[in-house]
């Protein structure tokens, strides 16, 4: 635990400590601390590498490609891969695929066999599993990986740095994808594959740094290559800001990428930290990037959310969102509190608010369209959980993170196994009816495996999430579509779902000035957020009443960097609505009021998971000021603050009522 956060957590204690009470009957007992109840850890390691050995196969590039070279090619030819998806057959077997339309005469995929995103990201597993355990064959497979890493790295010319995505079976690099991807040549510019080479020659030099120092010269070289792509491409636009509907967004992040920029970020400290000065620059400008793309407050969309991306701030994804773990691991290694500050927002503010409404969604853009849900994204938020909970010491992050991460073992709604530590297996993704894609293609199987890499690293949190195998109780954020009104003058419409920046859910209801609409919102244990999710083009001005909660001005943001004109945010109402309230109406007064829906959130949510005898349930507020709410259950009550701090804990049998801070929440676990 870094020592500057342990005496800050310490202080914040001790000026909390009388400040939000708890009540029990008279089993109760009361006491301040700083760490989780230990739980005895599972009685096996959850890591399990069998299906991802299975996706690995050779291939021998031909001799003398212009621009690309490896570690010792001439004395190993031979490089290895995993292949990039594996559907399922009969019997539990699988069958290793390609992408794209397979070319029977030549062998070669539209796409390819290999592609340098999980050739990195599978590096990265073995790496980790081998300094956790000490496995001779993961270490073997880490060095075999990055070699195949620094393969597809063009080496030289204008797009020195850069990365080429797809390689074919017989080794051959294939550029130009069909479908086309984007940039085209995959090497021709920034992208998420040159960001995941830092994060793996990263992590790699820092782990054979020691162990094997020439093939660790070879990976600092290589990182200093693709380094140096985004300090000429990106970086050279540092501290510049540009703007995207209205929200001020930094210019210096790859791709426009906030989450791009944090796995690279991974990388770049690791290698700081193992030795590499040169990096530290990078590593610093890209987090400060990412830093800046934390939106929204507990009350207002994103919730504190880190955005993805600087072209939209209408988009949230949960694959790839280790934009959290970045900053931890940034403002750490920096001693830098602005850095982690937003990462904690995130967690205390926009992660309890998905869990408690249903999960690690693939997008909200920005109302809950994408509800399908992968080994990605659910990977995603336990790294950036735990890293918070190793920088700050907190064990408000340790608790969110057995709480997310037991999605792998059944806590999701279909209440489904999404990894399987007898096989290695992790499907490919929760279909939000419930089916489930049990294919297992490389990316699920990667990132299945670093979060049980993460939990064998954390074996109380490992504990408790594979004791959580189900979901009996959920109440958070809900979207209300706009075509669903109980009664309307206004007109439905069909517009392209995508608009090039955020999607819309469905139909969508346009109200002319005089026109109105009532929502059936249904009556709830404490008040609600309300939020229309509204269309404006630039500059287009609309008011609109919404009786009981005030007066909607509109103004359209200019369209800056943003792909297409016109926005499609959510606008918070004045007032919340009452417990009782049962119905929504507004009428437009002035301009159109084009709306695709209503987010509605309760000042209170709440997330009930158990399984084998255990429980935990987790209650967060929005409320403006301190919120009473009860749990249930007994056992354990811990209440943390906006910050994740410690602020009460208690023993109790059946019910207990506490009093959440604003933006704090509590949870409660037997």
């Amino acid at each position: 635990m870094n020592a500057r956060w342990s005496a800050r957590i310490t202080a914040a204690l001790a000026a909390v400590a009388l400040a939000v009470p708890l009540t029990a009957g008279p089993a109760s007992a009361l006491a301040t601390s700083s760490t989780a109840t230990a739980e005895a850890a599972p009685a096996a390691p959850l890591t399990n590498l069998a299906h991802l050995d299975l996706l690995l196969d050779e291939a021998t590039p031909p001799a003398g490609v212009e621009g690309h070279s490896t570690y010792r090619q001439t004395e190993e030819p031979t490089l290895l891969a995993p292949w990039t998806y594996a559907d399922a057959r009969d019997g539990g077997t699988f069958e290793r695929v390609g992408g794209g339309p397979l070319d029977a005469a030549t062998g070669h995929w539209g796409q390819g066999a290999y592609n340098a995103d999980d050739n990195t990201r599978a590096a990265v597993v073995y790496l980790r599993h081998w300094k956790q355990t000490g496995d001779a064959d993961s270490r073997h497979k880490a060095y075999e990986l990055l070699r195949t890493v620094a393969y597809h790295q063009t080496t030289d010319g204008p797009s020195a740095g850069n990365v080429v995505l797809w390689m074919q079976p017989d080794g051959e690099l294939n550029p130009s994808a069909e479908p086309v991807e984007l940039p085209d040549p995959s090497d021709s510019g920034p992208s998420y594959w040159t960001a995941r080479t830092v994060w793996a020659l990263g992590e790699g030099y820092a782990a054979f740094v020691d162990d094997d120092p020439d093939f660790a010269a070879f990976l600092k070289e290589r990182l200093a290559l693709s380094r140096g792509a985004i300090e000429r491409d990106v970086l050279s636009k540092y501290g510049q800001y540009t703007e995207a509907d209205g929200m001020r967004v930094p210019a210096w992040l790859i791709v426009d990428g906030a989450d791009a920029s944090a796995e690279a970020v991974l990388g770049l400290t690791a290698a700081v930290r193992a030795g590499d000065d040169t990096s530290a620059t990078a590593a610093r400008q890209l987090a400060e990037g990412v830093a800046a793309m934390a939106s929204g407050n507990t009350r207002q969309w994103p919730y504190g959310a880190i955005l993805p991306w600087a072209q939209s701030p209408a988009m949230w994804h949960a694959w790839g969102s280790q934009m959290p773990a970045a900053l931890a691991e940034a403002g750490d290694l920096f001693g830098d509190d602005a850095l982690v500050a937003p990462a904690i927002t995130d967690a205390t503010s926009f992660t309890t608010t998905l869990l408690t409404a249903g999960g690690p969604d693939n997008g909200w853009f920005p109302s809950p369209t994408d509800r399908v849900q992968i080994a990605y994204g659910a990977d995603s938020r336990v790294q950036s959980l735990l890293a918070l909970a190793d920088t700050t010491g907190s064990s408000a992050f340790a608790e969110l993170a057995g709480l997310q991460a037991a999605w792998f073992f059944g806590a999701n709604h279909a209440g489904a196994r999404m990894y399987d530590p007898s096989t290695g297996v992790t499907f490919d993704g929760l279909q939000p009816d419930g089916t489930v894609n049990r294919n297992s293609g490389a990316e699920s199987t990667i990132h299945g495996l670093l979060t049980a890499l993460a939990l064998d690293a954390h074996p109380e949190v490992a504990a408790r999430a594979t004791a959580l195998t189900s979901v009996t109780g959920r109440v958070g954020l809900t979207f209300v579509q706009a075509e669903d009104a109980s009664s309307t003058d206004g007109t439905v419409s069909t517009p392209t779902s995508w608009t090039g920046e955020s999607s819309w859910s469905g139909d969508a209801l346009t109200l002319q000035p005089g026109q109105s609409a009532t929502w059936d919102i249904g009556s709830a244990d404490t008040k609600r957020w309300v939020e229309p999710v509204v269309f404006s083009q630039p500059g287009e001005q609309s008011l609109s009443r919404w009786r009981g909660n005030g007066v909607l001005k509109i103004t359209g943001p200019a369209q800056g960097i943003s792909p297409t004109p016109g926005a499609l945010l959510p606008r918070a109402l004045t007032a919340p609505v009452s417990e009782r309230r049962t119905e929504l109406n507004v009428t437009a007064q002035r301009g159109d009021l084009m709306l695709d829906g209503l987010i509605v959130r309760p000042f209170v949510s709440r997330l009930v998971l158990e399984g084998a005898g255990s429980r935990s349930e987790l209650v967060q507020s929005s409320a403006p000021g301190a919120q009473r709410t009860t749990v249930s259950g007994g056992g354990t009550v811990r209440v943390y603050d906006a910050r994740g701090v410690l602020l009460r804990t208690a023993s109790f049998d059946g019910e207990i009522t506490v009093v959440l801070p604003s933006g704090g929440f509590a949870v409660a676990e037997r």
